[in-house]
Order: structure tokens, then C-alpha cells, then sequence
């Protein structure tokens, strides 16, 4: 089975094809740069050094979010489209799990990858690797960084924090939880593709047409907006 890994999230943008031997190709860079110009470009040379077809693929991963609303929204609209044009099955996976899935494999303690959001908020959430599957134990949310902190401190595990956003909230981490806190190297904040083809490899299709994003929160434009209808209403009530 030929899967095409898509994430345009964050910063990063990765494509990866895989099948059920190797990874094929994978294709990373981490630039502030329009995704959705380059995105659709760096899936057909990935395709053509790889010497594939669209034909040929068996299923679309997409990384589903959280994290930049227009970055998700470019990456959920080519999967679905490439899905549907190919009548192939489309897997969403979470973008944070896909960061935790890279360097948290042989780390003995928990995982957190996380996002900024701006005004001290992050995207984050906390995984394991148990019995060499990566799981869920505290679902992605957004949170104050220092809140955070207090609640991983109150653990006795060990917790590596991955992704490039990591300095802006390091000392945040350091202070309330000493050694506990690890930092991951800069060769592992970006997520790899590669890791998102696997997670969703043997995932089960989800239906294109009500495949949505994982915002976990609304754009900052469409808030302001719902928070003036609210006012609005208010005054006429």
C-alpha cells in the first residue's frame, strides 16, 4: 500500500510517501513561506523522483491540527481533494501526536509537543510510548504554558517537550519542574512526514465529506466576529 503523508500545520511543511516496506521519500523544510503555494508543487517532484503516479497511491494522511488555522486549512483541503479525486481512503492524525511520534520513541518518561499560540498559550498535549505504541494521556489542548508546568510538575515522570516554539517557553518549563524538564534537539523539533505516514497507515478511512480540521480553537478573526454578534445582540435585546 503507496501512502502520500501531507502536513502543512505549522511552519514545517513535509510530504513523505511510504509503503508497507520502507519510506520511499520525504520531503521537510521549515520556512516562513506561504504553504499553499509550494505545498501541491513539492507533492508532484516528490511523485516524479520517486517515479510514481497519483495513480498509484492507496491512502491520503493529512496532519488534522492544532496549530496555524491557515496552514491546517491547506493541508485538510489538498488531502480531501486528492482523496475524492482519487477515490482513495483520507486518515487524519493529530499534528501533535505526529511531533511526539519522531523523538519520543526511546525516551523513557512522558512527551510533550507542543505549539505556540500566542499570548503565553500553547498547543500541546501528553503522550507515552507503551508497549512500542504511542498513546494518549492527556488529550491536546490549549493551555497557558505556565499552567502547564504546574501540572506536569505535579508528576514524577520525566517530560521531554519537543518542537521549534520550545524557547519561547524553556524558562517557563525550567523553573517549575527542575530535571524533570527535557529538551528535545533542534534536529527533532520538526515533524517528520515519515512518522505521520506510519501513524496513519493502518488507521481506517474517514468520510471525506465530513472530514473536518482540529482547530481545537477558532480562528482569532471568526472569534472577534462571533464576539460581536454576541454584543450586537445584546444591544437589541
Amino acid at each position: 500500500m503507496n501512502v502520500l503523508a501531507i502536513d502543512t500545520s505549522n511552519y514545517a511543511l513535509g510530504i513523505a510517501l511510504m509503503d508497507e516496506k520502507q519510506v520511499i521519500g520525504e520531503y521537510i523544510t521549515n520556512m516562513k513561506k506561504n504553504h499553499s503555494i509550494r505545498v501541491m508543487p513539492a507533492i508532484e517532484k516528490l511523485l516524479i523522483d520517486c517515479e510514481m503516479k497519483p495513480a498509484d497511491l492507496d491512502k491520503i494522511v493529512v496532519a488534522k491540527g492544532p496549530g496555524s488555522y491557515t496552514g491546517v486549512r491547506i493541508g485538510v483541503t489538498i488531502a480531501k481533494t486528492l482523496a475524492w479525486t482519487l477515490s482513495i481512503p483520507l486518515v487524519g492524525v493529530s499534528s501533535l501526536e505526529v511531533l511526539a511520534a519522531g523523538a519520543g520513541r526511546y525516551f523513557n518518561g512522558c512527551i510533550s509537543p507542543l505549539f505556540d499560540a500566542r499570548r503565553g498559550q500553547i498547543y500541546t498535549g501528553l503522550y507515552q510510548y507503551q508497549d512500542g505504541k504511542l498513546v494518549s494521556r492527556i488529550q491536546d489542548q490549549l493551555v497557558l504554558s505556565k499552567n502547564w508546568a504546574v501540572e506536569l510538575g505535579q508528576q514524577d515522570e520525566k517530560v521531554l517537550f519537543i518542537g521549534s516554539d520550545i524557547a519561547l517557553h524553556r524558562e517557563v518549563f525550567e523553573q517549575e519542574l527542575g530535571g524533570k524538564a527535557i529538551l528535545a534537539e533542534i534536529t527533532e523539533h520538526n515533524p517528520r512526514p515519515s512518522e505521520l505516514a506510519l501513524l496513519g497507515y493502518e488507521k481506517p478511512g474517514e468520510d471525506i465529506h465530513s472530514f473536518v480540521p482540529n482547530y481545537i480553537r477558532l480562528a482569532e478573526a471568526e472569534a472577534k466576529w462571533l464576539e460581536a454578534q454576541k454584543e450586537l445582540k445584546i444591544e437589541e435585546g
